[in-house]
């Protein structure tokens, strides 16, 4: 596992896997990869604000989160229709802001649909 530096680098699903050291089925993140990176994101962001003890208790804790997210796709997990919709409403997150309830980089970037410019390179 890499420093906590590397992880705020990151900008693509597989790439956490590879920095965590974990396998994963190729196909369900490619078929989930939204889903997987929205709910880990939201892990992520509810960490924020509490003491761990370090930067190496931070990284297991995004590891056991990533984890058990995945796990959870990888169960059958499916997030609802009105999950998926709200979605598509609202801005998606980046690194920089996490969440999109708290980003102020919002524009819209077409017919009606906002996103985080904060960071254009970020992929899923």
């Amino acid at each position: 596992m890499g420093t906590l530096e590397e992880f705020q680098l990151i900008t693509d699903t597989e790439e956490f896997f590879e920095f965590f050291d974990l396998a994963y089925d190729e196909r369900l993140v490619n078929s989930k990869r939204f889903h997987i990176m929205k709910k880990f994101g939201e892990m992520v962001e509810k960490s924020k604000g509490y003491d761990m003890g370090g930067d190496e208790k931070l990284l297991e804790f995004y590891k056991f989160a990533l984890i058990s997210v995945y796990k959870n796709f990888e169960n059958g997990y499916s997030p609802s229709a009105a999950d998926v919709w709200e979605m598509f409403d609202k801005p998606s997150g980046c690194g920089t802001c996490a969440t999109s309830t708290s980003c102020n980089d919002v524009e819209e970037v077409s017919h009606g649909v906002h996103a985080c410019v904060s960071q254009p390179s970020l992929s899923f």
